[in-house]
């Protein structure tokens, strides 16, 4: 059995990241020692991991506790459901990184066009190219 900080510790999280997770019902304490302190067991720990794994993916929270049931009730859902449930997240990923694709060029064209020197923003390219309803910065 672990105490918050030692369960903190070894997964390299702070105590308040785990008391996040359990006020999202996505980990529980396993039980309480006698002065309080919320334990924690090996399942715990794997479940944190779990946890810290698809965080690092780019699931949300939400979709980490859909995992989550899927986890924990294997026998009741496929490869497939869970393959789709990723591919998903992935076309999302991709549809994020076009819009990022699309701001860096906008960006990279308000920058190339500016002189960036020391005088006054009067005449500033970007500012004006910001102002311009009608300019199209794509």
């Amino acid at each position: 059995m672990y105490k918050i900080g030692e369960l903190a510790n070894k997964l390299s999280v702070s105590t308040d990241t785990l008391r996040y997770y359990e006020k999202h019902k996505l980990l529980m304490a396993t039980s309480r020692a006698d002065n309080g302190y919320r334990l924690y067991n090996e399942e715990s720990l794997r479940v944190m991991q779990f946890i810290i794994r698809a965080k690092d993916v780019g699931f949300s929270l939400n979709e980490i506790n859909e995992l989550l049931s899927i986890k924990v009730d294997k026998a009741s859902h496929s490869c497939a459901e869970v393959k789709s449930f990723t591919q998903q997240k992935l076309a999302q990923v991709e549809v994020k990184i076009a819009e990022l694709e699309r701001f860096k060029s906008s960006l990279k064209l308000l920058v190339d066009a500016c002189c960036g020197g020391e005088e006054q923003a009067t005449h500033c390219s970007i500012l004006q190219a910001l102002e311009n309803v009608d300019a199209t910065v794509n």
